[in-house]
């Protein structure tokens, strides 16, 4: 695109949104400081570089067979980098436990230790690059329904050790990166059918948290992430919104809200006030749910600009951290990573310019009419123009013209593996 025009475009909106009292310099700095925290698992399909197990399991499920998969480490990497090349501001990388740089050994994840993740805090040091973690309960001969909430205490206890070892290596990983590790903890447990002893199992997951929870970090935060099901667990869910509210609130920790993790009627947006009454900080798992928990690459749909616009209007651009987690198979993975993270980044910015003190003058004054109308209005405003002059100043392509990069690389790169 033609950089005299998107100047031009920028100018004309910059007045635009000046007559409505919004700053966009100052929008943009705000975005600047957006940073999301990609996931890893779009690069190969939720496989990671163990050799346990070799199909996806635990109520989650990757659809899909597009090729330029990435095989190992190197290839996930090289992924990443040209994906966040493509993508305007600098960004964080979350890691699940099962893509530690093993060397080829097995590893068991009971015994994964902080040395499995030195090449990546490495590699995040030298591209400047900042490290989330999540543990990984799903995809392993132990797995099966239950893990964290097991009756058997073998089997219970082989996981509270590997999350144990989880939040040891985020520990690590924030106090190398001098910046805290956000350490997820989500387990899939629960029952395919009904189950009369959903109490017992709840009283077991609280008794698994209070002995992974007993010793106290300072450069990692947890987050406990909810689910409403999973494939093969429709009925029951152990660790559930409710459950992990109420745990989390009692024990000073994050609750994640992952965007397909709730019935299709509720709105994640509404949660976040909700939450940061009674808790500084929450985590967003941001994906696009279609029917189910299905993780579509996230677009930019009013559930997603809902979301930001929470965010923006709580004030709680420092409080809440934004995370991305979708996996699809079915088209250019790459692309996906691109699509899923700028759309986010396009709902973040029509937050930032929202006309908001008007907004609120006129609701404290009770005019629903002028509230109304201007909420309409401001859905035309050029919005998409300080877009492109975000991604300009960012030095990414503007517009469209990311396509043919994703092209570009599929052909040389990706069609190869």
């Amino acid at each position: 695109m033609n950089e005299k025009t998107i100047n031009q475009a920028y100018e004309t909106a910059k007045e635009r949104y000046a007559a409505l009292g919004i700053d966009t310099e100052k929008a943009l700095a705000a975005m600047q400081d957006v940073h999301l925290s990609m996931h890893c698992w779009q690069t190969d399909d939720v496989t990671g570089f163990e050799d346990l197990s070799g199909s996806l399991s635990g109520g989650i499920q990757t659809t899909g067979n597009y090729p330029g998969r990435a095989r190992n480490i190197d290839e996930v990497r090289a992924d990443i980098l040209e994906a966040m090349s493509l993508i305007p501001g600098r960004h964080r990388l979350s890691l699940h436990e099962i893509y530690g740089d093993f060397n080829g050994k097995k590893v068991d994840r009971d015994q994964v230790e902080l040395k499995h993740f030195q090449s990546w805090i490495d590699w995040g040091a030298e591209h400047g690059i900042m490290l989330d973690f999540n543990s990984t309960s799903f995809s392993h001969p132990k797995s099966g329904n239950l893990t964290l909430a097991n009756p058997d205490d073998g089997i219970r206890g082989f996981w509270i050790e590997h999350t144990k070892r989880c939040r040891a290596i985020a520990e690590g990983i924030g106090k190398a990166q001098g910046d805290p590790c956000i350490m997820n903890l989500w387990i899939h447990d629960g029952s395919k059918d009904i189950t009369v002893c959903r109490m017992k199992y709840r009283q077991l997951l609280k008794e698994s948290l209070d002995e992974i929870f007993s010793t106290e970090y300072t450069h990692m935060k947890d987050c406990l992430e909810s689910k409403v099901f999973g494939i093969g667990l429709e009925s029951y869910t152990v660790g559930s919104n409710d459950f992990y509210i109420a745990y989390a609130t009692r024990n000073n920790k994050i609750v994640t809200l992952d965007t397909g993790h709730f019935h299709p009627t509720e709105s994640t947006a509404d949660k976040v006030s909700s939450l940061l009454v009674f808790s500084p900080e929450v985590m967003l798992h941001v994906s696009r749910p279609v029917r189910w928990d299905s993780d579509h690459v996230t677009i930019m749909n009013d559930e997603t600009l809902d979301l930001c616009k929470e965010i923006v209007r709580c004030d709680a651009l420092g409080k809440v951290h934004i995370g991305l987690d979708f996996f699809d198979a079915s088209i250019n993975r790459i692309g996906a990573y691109v699509i899923g993270s700028r759309a986010t980044q396009k709902c973040m910015l029509q937050a930032l310019l929202e006309p908001l003190g008007t907004l609120r003058k006129y609701e404290s004054e009770d005019r629903g009419f002028e509230r109304l109308a201007l909420l309409e209005e401001a859905k035309s405003l050029p919005w998409n123009a300080v877009w492109d002059m975000f991604c300009l100043r960012n030095g990414v392509p503007v517009g469209e013209d990311y396509i043919k990069y994703v092209e570009d690389y599929e052909k040389n790169v990706l069609s190869k593996r």
